[in-house]
């Protein structure tokens, strides 16, 4: 947003958490997995593939959403757990886009098994939603020279909130940032291709924030050159 003095208004720095809600839905093989994920609710699908990011546990570098590591640990079902894995969730522009192609790759491999494994009660699949809640850190940006100081120091909350969740909440995914430097402007648009970049999915949050914030150091460091 610009003021009408054709200025940015300062850049908010939120801060978030996922509030994990179970919807009593469960799997305890695979074909259940499949139906299970033809009713579930959207934000279950968005957090078992991003709540992790905010989980203290989430700590497997193979496995990147919750399919996957289900069909890995409690399945013992390799193959699938590969497929499932390697699934980039920005490349899908709706959820539902998203829950197709899970659903279609768990389908495929039922035409392989047989005879789906059946896992103990205790290894069921949990379908889980998630609700976030925002909080204003009370921070704020006044100009993009300031991101190079800024961003290394807020939280992996605030990096998921406007680097991740924002695409979700914005008309055309973009993040936070590229929004704020209003990207059709010069001379903040080399800035923005660069952000468009960034896939964050395959790192942690504390990777994407080194990574964002070297973006903005470099950018900003040639500026002045």
């Amino acid at each position: 947003m610009s003021l009408e003095n054709g200025s940015k208004e300062p850049f908010s720095v939120k801060d978030c958490s996922l509030i994990a809600i179970a919807t009593g839905d469960k799997a305890q093989n695979l074909r259940e997995l499949r139906e299970g994920l033809l009713k579930t609710h959207p934000g279950s699908v968005y957090y078992h593939f991003w709540g992790g990011r905010l989980r203290p546990a989430f700590a497997d570098p193979q496995f990147h959403n919750d399919f996957a590591t289900w069909c890995h640990y409690a399945l013992h079902d390799d193959i699938l757990a590969e497929r499932l894995a390697v699934i980039d969730p920005t490349d899908y522009y709706t959820l539902d886009l998203l829950r197709q192609e899970v659903v279609e790759i768990i389908e495929q491999r039922l035409e392989d098994v047989e005879h789906p494994r059946w896992v103990e009660l205790d290894q069921q699949f949990h379908f889980i939603r998630s609700q976030i809640v925002v909080f204003d850190t009370g921070r704020r940006i006044e100009r993009p020279e300031e991101l190079p100081e800024v961003v290394p120091r807020i939280s992996v909350g605030s990096i998921f909130y406007h680097f991740v969740d924002a695409r979700r909440r914005h008309p055309i995914s973009l993040d936070d940032f590229r929004s704020w430097l209003r990207c059709s402007d010069e001379p903040d648009q080399e800035l923005c291709y660069l952000l468009a970049s960034v896939d964050p999915y395959f790192v942690t949050l504390k990777e994407l924030r080194e990574q964002l914030a070297s973006i903005f150091e470099d950018y900003f460091k040639g500026r002045q050159q």
